[in-house]
């Protein structure tokens, strides 16, 4: 069982990187996108981070067309020295979700410049969208 401390799993902090990868209608689903081991992909994800980022599944983030989706969300750090949310689309094999952990690891946005390749992966999405999340 996962203890909580106000509000947060046991062992995360305020201080880190959070991760949320979409889980909803499109992203995880077999029969969009053949050939990833989408049951795979958070825990494989999780030992990659090794404890930097909590990472969460969520419902539909409304972006089914970029399908799989991540969000990384900035540390505390990162958001006073400018980082914001990134959005991440297409995220659907090993190497994407290595570059993503390796970048959250050296502190991620606001802190670390990502990894060029990740810029392939970036995507905008619109403001009614990024406020659900933000609110979350």
């Amino acid at each position: 069982m996962i203890e909580k401390r106000a509000g947060r799993a046991a062992g995360t902090s305020a201080r880190q990187c959070r991760v949320t990868v979409c889980r909803g209608c499109c992203c995880g689903n077999a029969a969009k996108i053949p050939g990833v081991d989408h049951g795979g992909q958070i825990p494989r994800l999780r030992a990659a981070l090794d404890g930097a980022a909590p990472v969460r599944a969520s419902d539909c983030l409304d972006v089914c067309d970029q399908a799989n989706v991540v969000v990384v969300q900035p540390s505390a750090a990162g958001r006073a020295a400018g980082g914001r949310p990134v959005w991440l689309g297409l995220v659907n094999d090993d190497d994407a979700l290595a570059d993503i952990a390796a970048w959250i690891r050296a502190g991620g946005p606001g802190i670390a410049e990502p990894p060029g390749v990740l810029e392939l992966y970036t995507l905008r999405v619109s403001r009614r969208v990024r406020e659900q999340m933000d609110g979350s």
